[in-house]
């Protein structure tokens, strides 16, 4: 994700803030421009009308409605759309139950992620087809919630809705669940990552021209995955699946191998375009003989995967050396090897000729 500033005093801003934290202006994302701009208001709060600053335009927004209900989004409406909500939250089919003790918390912390999700998505130039009123279809969001008595709320994609478990949002049980499972990495935003690469298979490479090359890089889709699923928390994964797989899990069926190196290429892509925002460039430093050349980050939508690679390497031997020398876990507990690399880069294809084709 890009670097974002205030405009009025040029502090660094997170994506998901809504005030400076240095002059206390207002600040809203605008989907439309995909830019976190300080924004005047024009009339009473809390549905006073946003005009962004220095954008240049039609610059006037409204807050969404979860914020003017919730005080639950930063993103903006455009003032000549008729929508009441912003588009990430019009994807919602279901939201926590807001009565329930904790539940806007859980529900702020998956929208976290959610929002992160699209934002690279739409960054990628992919396409969201929003759920519109009069019809399913596109890209939907369900936030379920256990009940007692009632099947578990499993996380996953069914024609394009995602549902995620709300005790997702919730750190230290999303924490037992990753040891129980023994992942090396669990997170909200990686589910959302992951469930979104089951949409788009069904959407870029089904039936695609590209679906020869998929079923020869990660199998056959048609493979009973019911029999899959079953054998993998059986048996557990193939022993040499690190020689072959992202993660474990990928091992289970194609369907979900092309899901966790999609959910991958997306943590790569979205890590690069910080690090890039950054100005971060980095310097192998061996132990003996020259240092290696230095790595800039190269621009998210280059056509040189191998330069994505490279720098993607370098930069995640410096993060996970920066967190072992504050007695942290490693931010990227993966090794890619080789057969995994090639996945990676047919993902890259895909996104290609996706941007290429709704641009």
């Amino acid at each position: 994700m890009r670097t974002f500033t205030c405009a009025a005093c040029g502090q660094t801003l997170y994506f998901e803030n809504s005030q400076c934290t240095r002059c206390g202006r207002a600040v809203v994302f605008l989907p439309d421009r995909r830019l976190l701009s300080v924004v005047d208001l024009e009339g009473p709060p809390p549905s006073a009308t946003l005009v962004a600053v220095g954008v240049g335009g039609a610059d006037r927004y409204r807050p969404c409605g979860n914020q003017i209900d919730h005080q639950a989004c930063n993103w903006a409406v455009a003032a000549r759309d008729d929508q009441r909500f912003c588009l990430s939250c019009r994807m919602n089919v279901l939201i926590p139950n807001l009565a329930e003790p904790g539940a806007k918390d859980a529900w702020l912390r998956l929208e976290r992620g959610k929002r992160r999700l699209l934002y690279t998505l739409m960054d990628l130039g992919l396409p969201l087809d929003e759920r519109q009123p009069d019809r399913d279809g596109g890209l939907r969001f369900s936030f379920k919630s256990d009940e007692p008595g009632a099947d578990k709320v499993l996380t996953g994609h069914s024609d394009g809705l995602i549902t995620i478990n709300v005790v997702e949002a919730d750190g230290t049980a999303r924490e037992r669940t990753r040891e129980a499972l023994g992942e090396p990495y669990r997170t909200v935003l990686g589910h959302f990552r992951h469930e979104s690469g089951h949409y788009f298979w069904s959407r870029l490479v089904d039936g695609s021209s590209r679906a020869g090359e998929f079923r020869d890089l990660f199998g056959d889709p048609g493979a009973d995955y019911a029999l899959a699923s079953k054998r993998h928390y059986e048996q557990g994964p193939p022993t040499d699946w690190p020689a072959r797989f992202v993660s474990a899990y990928a091992s289970m069926h194609p369907w979900e191998d092309w899901a966790e190196t999609w959910a991958h290429y997306l943590h790569m892509i979205d890590t690069l375009e910080t690090a890039a925002s950054f100005g971060i460039a980095v310097r192998a430093r061996p132990v003996e003989g020259a240092p290696g050349p230095n790595v800039v980050v190269p621009r998210v939508d280059s056509d040189d995967f191998q330069g994505l690679v490279t720098a993607w390497v370098s930069l995640t031997l410096a993060l996970n050396s920066l967190n072992r020398s504050m007695g942290l876990p490693d931010p990227y507990p993966f090794v890619l090897p080789e057969p995994a690399v090639w996945k990676l880069r047919f993902v890259h294809a895909v996104v290609a000729d996706a941007r290429r084709r709704w641009r």
